[in-house]
């Protein structure tokens, strides 16, 4: 495709179509602005069903629409809302259906507040109003273990501190350890399942849950939603050992009982007559940085393949019809909704109408019912009954007896 040029735009012989227009803006857009960093505060958020999340960014003089699309939204760690001051890293691409122009947002960060510590917060703040955090819940730590249930890394200084603390302070209690990855990704449902195991095994009466010190990057692991209702649901008392005394994390709230660091957690858990002093260790050996190191470098380059537009176009089509089968859906939803509701009116009408119609209604309005007494049959003409037959007239308020004395048709 021949790139459009200002000149074109006086030649008054060449012409185009929108669809062709579009393109070529699109075109020129997208190629002449790299990935840029835009700071704003966000408004009209939604979060689609579908997982997309659409919402405008502005400042005081302007406002620009933006997407972020399902593949990327779920590895936010926050939710954003309507009125935060966000950094986004986007594209500036073309919405061809409607010739707009939009931002396809890649990273959120909020503005001025770290993004772990910012979920963080909405995570801490969403347990405490479901009560999860509540002391009526928490479970009294057993005095006599004697089976205690670990959830650590089995190569980690914590396990070694852990360890030798127990054997040292209450060598007859049975020390089970489930192990777990303690940072990265999928720690978290690691440490969530090695819970539930221990609830099914049913077999220790206490839990350490745990690890050594870090920043809240490494700690992270024990602040996410999935670590913490497995802490809340266990039956079997826990015991939250994570990072050094200074680090709070998601799950030390709802644990049973929070110590300061995973040696406090073995002092804590079992008698002794004797003090002990605890040191722990919170060196990592970093064994695979160079590997790290270099998967990033064929990342990035990778990544800049990737970003070319020939690459970028068929991904691009569908995205933007994603887009259109979000709005048609809106729509359908509204067609629905409005056929709904005129059923219910016209049902509740025609419920009216036969209240009306019900017989004591028409009682009640002056009417009456006559039965012949022999059979209780309902008589609707004179010529069904004969001189002397015994007749009941049913009023909206009680009831008459007699017998005929003449027929007259």
């Amino acid at each position: 495709m021949a790139q459009l040029s200002f000149d074109d735009f006086f030649q008054q012989d060449h012409h185009y179509s929108v669809s062709e227009l579009t393109r070529e803006i699109k075109f020129l857009l997208e190629e002449s602005l790299p990935e840029i960093w835009v700071q704003g505060e966000m408004s009209n958020f939604t979060h689609h069903s579908s997982g997309h999340m659409y919402f405008s960014l502005k400042d005081e003089n302007a406002q620009i629409a933006c997407v972020m699309w399902q593949s990327r939204t779920q590895h936010l760690l926050f939710m954003p809302h309507d009125g935060m001051k966000v950094l986004v890293k986007a594209r500036v691409t073309v919405y061809e259906k409607r010739g707009s122009y939009q931002l396809n947002v890649l990273e959120i960060k909020p503005a001025g507040v770290g993004e772990l510590q910012l979920a963080f917060e909405q995570l801490k703040r969403r347990l405490l109003e479901e009560g999860l955090f509540a002391a009526e819940y928490k479970k009294p730590i057993p005095p006599y273990p004697e089976r205690i249930g670990i959830v650590t890394s089995p190569t980690g200084a914590a396990i070694r501190d852990i360890v030798s603390i127990l054997n040292r302070r209450f060598p007859a209690a049975e020390i089970i350890l489930n192990p777990v990855r303690v940072q990265g990704e999928g720690a978290a449902l690691e440490i969530a399942r090695a819970i539930d195991e221990f609830n099914q095994y049913g077999q220790v009466d206490v839990l350490i849950v745990g690890r050594g010190g870090g920043s809240l990057e490494d700690l992270w692991a024990f602040n996410e939603e999935v670590v913490a209702r497995a802490v809340f649901r266990s039956k079997i008392p826990i015991i939250s050992a994570v990072g050094h005394e200074v680090d709070f994390s998601i799950c030390d709230f709802v644990a049973d009982l929070r110590a300061p660091t995973p040696s406090a957690a073995a002092e804590l858990v079992v008698p002794s007559k004797e003090e002990l002093q605890a040191q722990i260790e919170s060196h990592l050996e970093n064994m695979g940085s160079a590997i790290v190191e270099n998967i990033q470098r064929q990342r990035e380059k990778l990544q800049a393949i990737l970003s070319s537009y020939a690459f970028r176009q068929p991904i691009d089509l569908v995205r933007q019809n994603y887009q259109r089968l979000d709005e048609l859906k809106r729509h359908l939803n509204n067609l629905t909704a409005h056929k709904l509701a005129m059923c219910r009116e016209m049902l509740n009408g025609l419920g009216k109408r036969l209240t009306l119609l019900e017989h004591t209604n028409v009682l009640r309005r002056g009417y009456s019912i006559c039965f012949r007494r022999a059979d209780r049959k309902v008589i609707n003409r004179a010529a069904d009954l004969s001189v002397n037959d015994g007749v009941e007239i049913q009023f909206y308020k009680g009831k008459v007896l007699g017998t005929v004395d003449e027929v007259v048709n």
